[in-house]
């Protein structure tokens, strides 16, 4: 199996989930996408769809390969849910950071209208 290839099934499962693309498609099709939503599954089935299509040059090559292509999509498995892990404490960070440089209170506006009275832009 091509290394990089099944890297960026990993990383396209992941982050698919991760960004709510998975979610923004089931709302378009108004169906539950059960193997999808999920980093691991999404990732174990997609690497033994890549292995069993793309790697195996016949039917007869495939039964020896097998165990190869399970063993990578385990790996593949497992590596989604720590890289789900590590986009979720980028986004704690990120957020974090985000409100250090611009933090959520308000200053006064001294030009705004006043909120006191609900007329108070008409003209006496």
């Amino acid at each position: 199996m091509n290394w990089p290839d099944v890297l960026m099934i990993v990383f396209s499962a992941t982050a698919a989930n991760h960004l709510g693309l998975v979610a923004a498609a089931e709302s378009v099709v108004r169906h539950r996408l059960p193997v999808l939503n999920c980093p691991k599954c999404a990732a174990f089935w997609l690497t033994i769809i890549y292995g069993c299509l793309l790697c195996c040059d016949s039917i007869a090559a495939l039964p020896p390969a097998i165990p190869r292509i399970s063993a990578v999509a385990f790996l593949s498995a497992w590596s989604a849910i720590w890289l789900d892990l590590l986009m979720g404490i980028i986004d704690q960070l990120y957020i974090k950071l985000y409100d250090t440089f611009y933090p959520t209170t308000d200053t006064a506006d001294t030009d705004a209208l006043d909120t006191a009275d609900p007329v108070s832009n008409v003209s006496k």
